[in-house]
Order: structure tokens, then sequence, then C-alpha cells
């Protein structure tokens, strides 16, 4: 007999891509930037590591909260800053869903969705894309009005593609939560518009985001939500008391400060992305066009496993990846390859090893 909750017992857990831990490798398969991040966050972590690590960290992160709130305009208790953005993901769950209620998401894009409804005993429903990854609007506003959370990851994981404010819009549950994960934000380029928060459905939404991608700060594990202040102090709740600690808010707050010298290495990614679409192109795959620090694409006549198989025996890692039942239908499985933009000498290595298999 299992100790386990039904809910885990079911469920198989998300499983994060591949982390090598030794050298060699030319890694393009989980979206780290490929450039350090800020001097200003070397110094600010040594700083921190020479302060009083023996005293608990600010639960509330105060100072990172300020700096963010003069970066977006607003007032400082607009901000919940997290371990993480999969931590404000959690954070809303368990603030809003109660077991048996129903969360929707696009489909595909990211599956931890699913894992924490699961974890959670609530419903999950996929809002299906089209082959162009946009939305069957009518198929979606059922959905939605079914749902108590809708995530929508903006861009898009695993195709790159951004869709607009107002289709977004379009997708608030009258009686929910709709959560804007911008995890790749800053890679768009038109990122959302900031009066989005204060729009009709301001006190429903939730944008969310990370300083793992655009930030260069992936090890660090630091995010933070954006919303209005009552649902600020409700989620506050729910977080752990002290979720991030003093070694990560040091150096995320380090990081905004310096917030053009990551616009920086925004640009270099965004150079790099461009080539690698042509380069796949050229190559007979169909890149989508990315808002992203990845490029999604497919080949026709398939073969995305065995490609991905062939390369990581090369010790270059790409993610391959599969979305069962993802068609109308739901009898229809996509799968294809999403790439990281990595430096210009990595996504060179990449595709010399590309051209010799295809």
């Amino acid at each position: 007999m299992s100790l386990f909750r039904p809910e885990i017992d079911r469920i198989a857990g998300y499983v994060p891509g591949e982390q090598p831990q030794e050298t060699g490798w030319t890694k393009l398969n989980t979206n780290e930037n490929p450039y350090p991040p800020s001097p200003r966050v070397v110094e600010a972590i040594k700083q921190a590591a020479e302060g009083r690590l023996n005293v608990y960290p600010d639960p509330l992160a105060r100072r990172f909260c300020q700096v963010a709130a003069d970066r977006l305009g607003l007032d400082p208790d607009w901000i919940l800053p997290a371990n993480g953005s999969d931590e404000n993901l959690t954070i809303l769950v368990r603030s809003f869903v109660d077991p048996g209620e129903t969360i929707a998401y696009p489909y595909p894009s990211y599956v931890l969705y699913e894992t924490l409804a699961d974890i959670q005993g609530a419903k999950i429903e996929r809002m299906n894309l089209r082959p162009d990854w946009s939305w069957d609007h009518e198929a979606a506003a059922e959905t939605v009005a079914r749902s108590k959370l809708v995530f929508v990851p903006n861009p898009n994981s695993p195709s790159g593609n951004r869709w607009s404010d107002d289709d977004v819009l379009r997708l608030c549950p009258e009686a929910g939560m709709l959560v804007l994960d911008e995890a790749y934000g800053d890679f768009a380029d038109e990122p959302h518009r900031g009066e989005l928060l204060q729009s009709s459905v301001g006190d429903r939404l939730v944008v969310t985001r990370s300083f793992s991608k655009s930030f260069s700060l992936a090890g660090i594990r630091f995010g933070y939500a954006v919303a209005h202040p009552d649902l600020i102090r409700g989620m506050r709740k729910v977080k752990d008391s002290y979720n991030c600690d003093t070694v990560s808010i040091a150096a995320a707050t380090a990081a905004l400060e310096d917030f053009e010298g990551m616009r920086s290495n925004v640009e270099r990614v965004r150079l790099t992305r461009a080539r690698l679409a042509t380069a796949l192109a050229e190559l007979g795959f169909d890149p989508v066009p990315s808002q992203s620090n990845f490029v999604w694409c497919t080949r026709p006549g398939g073969g995305h496993r065995e490609l991905y198989e062939a390369l990581k025996d090369r010790k270059i890692l790409i993610r391959y990846m599969s979305f069962p039942g993802a068609g109308a239908d739901t009898a229809t499985t996509i799968d294809g390859l999403r790439i990281t933009v990595g430096t210009d000498e990595q996504i060179d290595t990449f595709l010399d090893a590309l051209r010799e298999l295809v």
C-alpha cells in the first residue's frame, strides 16, 4: 500500500532537460543564456557571501521589489519575488485552484502546468493550437469559461511564437485568473504593453518573469510575479517564509539595475537567432519565426528523434520534444526539435554537424 496521495502515485512528474556535468558538450537544450551575467551581479554575490549569511534574508526582498517597481512604473506592493518563475506558478495554483477545479493552457506548451494541476488534484484542459500555433478562439473560449486558472506562456515554448495582447486578453476567464508567463518576454520584438495590468482585467491578471533566461541567472533561481496588490497580499500567505535567499536577492537586484547590460546580451542572442533560423531553412527544415531565445523546427519526413540522438552522439545537446494528442482531433502527435540560441561558435558547431547528418 502506497503512503503517497493518489495524485502523486498517478503522475510521472516533470522531467527537466538534460544537464550533463562533464565538460566538452555543446549544450543547446535548456534555453540558458550563453553569455555571462552583468559584472555587477558577480560583485553583488561576493558582497553577499562576505555579509551576514548567518541571518535570515528579508522575507519580502524589499530592495529588489523597489528596483523592479521603479523599472515597471508601479508601487513595490505589486511585486512578489520567488525562487524562480516556477515557484510563482506553484504559488498561483495553490492560491487559486481547489481540487476538482479546472486549469487550462495552450497545447503544445509548457507541460509543467499539467504537473502542477495533477499535484493539486485539479483538472487540466488543453486548448489545442492550430498547426501555425494560432488559437481556435471559439474552442478556447468554451474551455476558458470552465476554468479557474488559465496559463498563457508568451512567447510560447516550444514554438517561440508570440501572441498579441488582444489575443491574450480574450482568454481571461470571467470568474478566474489569467496568468501571463513571460519567462522569455525580453527576447520578443514587442514586449507586452504595461497598461495590461491596469486594464479591465487587471485585478485578475498575473504576469510572471524569470531571471534564468535574459539575465543569464539560471543557476541562481529567481523570478517574480507582477499583479494587483490585493492578489500579491494573498499569494504571500502561500509562499515559503524565506523563499528567496540572500545571495539570489542580491544577484537579481544587481542584474535588474544593469538593465542595459541585459539588453545588450539579448540583442546578441536575437542576431544569432535570425542566422540560425535562416540556416535551418536552407537545410530543408521549417523553423517557426521565434520571439524567444530558441528556435523550434520540423523537417518534412520527420526523423527528429534520430537527428537528436545522432547529435547527442557528437556531444551536441538539443531538445527533442513530442506532444501526443496535439491535433484538433486529439489523435495527432506533434514532434520536432527545439534549439537554444547559443553563441555564434556553438551554433556553428551545431550547424556543421547537422549539415553532415542531413
